[in-house]
């Protein structure tokens, strides 16, 4: 989270936030978030999520276009977890602030358990599970006629405000991320390799049931972009725990993906995205970039741990060298 972010969220937008809900604050449990201030809470032996985003980080149609994405992809009978209206039967609230605004969502939690690191790591039918998902995401996506429009990549806030996150020492990342723009730019664009994506799929934004269903959650980076980025983002988090000296592990780890999420992904006659093998190098590279950038937007990395530290010089080498987690 932004340091500035986290001065002007103050406890009365908490409170007026909760009470437009229905929610008491004291109710409330602070379970994290990256980008949002996120709580918990319960009513009615069900629990739910209430999530507060700064109206820097998204618009008023954005926020509209999100809820309404998944309210397509529930009804066509996708797991997700579904937006709760507000006491007056809005899909969001709008918290007013002295020096910014925040916005105001709940949605049901995701029912099952998350499956976190080392667990993931060559779990064979949840990668097929993640492809079974994606395609079906990506199949919804070709169907869908919004109402209200989501941004697409190019204005993702990573890619947007990368210079005003990262220290002047990094500019090779700031013009590596040029040339990927642009090599981006050139892509083909049709309706059967561009759409709405959810942006973000990783172990940390669904959830698993005993039966091995995935329940989405967290649209919160979805965004209109190439079908092949939503498969390199998962891709991604699954290798980037691997330092430069576990390669071999990581070429493990890719094989295995590649192999089982394309199987879940053709299931029922679905056909991958063009030349998405052709890309992942590309979206591996771009998520790469957005992750760094995200980690000095949101951490204090004055005293890093040793991971973090490996890691941040690992990512700086392959993005000044224009190399991917799979080179």
């Amino acid at each position: 989270m932004d340091p500035k972010i986290k001065l002007m969220f103050q406890d009365e937008h908490v409170t007026e936030g909760a009470a437009r809900f229905g929610v008491s604050p004291k109710d409330l449990t602070l379970i994290g978030g990256f980008q949002n201030f996120i709580y918990s809470y319960h009513r009615n032996e069900m629990k739910y999520i209430l999530r507060f985003t700064p109206s820097t980080l998204r618009t008023s149609e954005g926020l509209a276009a999100e809820i309404e994405w998944i309210r397509y992809l529930s009804k066509k009978g996708m797991l997700v977890s579904e937006p709760v209206s507000s006491l007056d039967g809005k899909e969001f609230e709008c918290i007013q602030g002295n020096a910014m605004d925040f916005y105001v969502a709940s949605f049901k939690h995701a029912p099952g358990s998350k499956i976190g690191y080392p667990e993931c790591l060559g779990n064979l039918m949840l990668y097929e599970q993640c492809g079974r998902i994606t395609g079906r995401l990506h199949e919804l996506s070709k169907l869908y006629k919004p109402m209200a429009r989501r941004h697409t990549w190019e204005f993702n806030e990573y890619i947007l405000r990368a210079k005003d996150y990262l220290p002047s020492e990094l500019q090779p990342v700031l013009h590596a991320l040029e040339e990927i723009k642009k090599h981006l730019t050139s892509l083909p664009v049709n309706t059967d390799n561009f759409g709405l994506i959810h942006g973000d799929i990783n172990v940390g934004n669904f959830t698993v049931d005993e039966l091995g269903q995935i329940t989405l959650f967290d649209f919160d980076e979805c965004q209109y972009s190439w079908y092949a980025e939503d498969i390199a983002i998962q891709l991604y988090y699954l290798l980037y725990v691997f330092g430069e000296d576990s390669k071999s592990e990581r070429k493990v780890q890719y094989e295995h993906f590649i192999k089982h999420f394309e199987l879940g992904y053709t299931e029922d006659g679905r056909q991958m995205p063009d030349d998405w093998k052709e890309m992942m190098k590309l979206f591996l590279r771009l998520r790469e970039i957005i992750v760094v950038v995200g980690m000095y937007r949101s951490w204090d990395l004055s005293q890093p741990d040793g991971w973090t530290r490996d890691f941040i010089q690992d990512s700086k080498t392959r993005i000044m060298k224009g190399l991917s987690l799979i080179d």
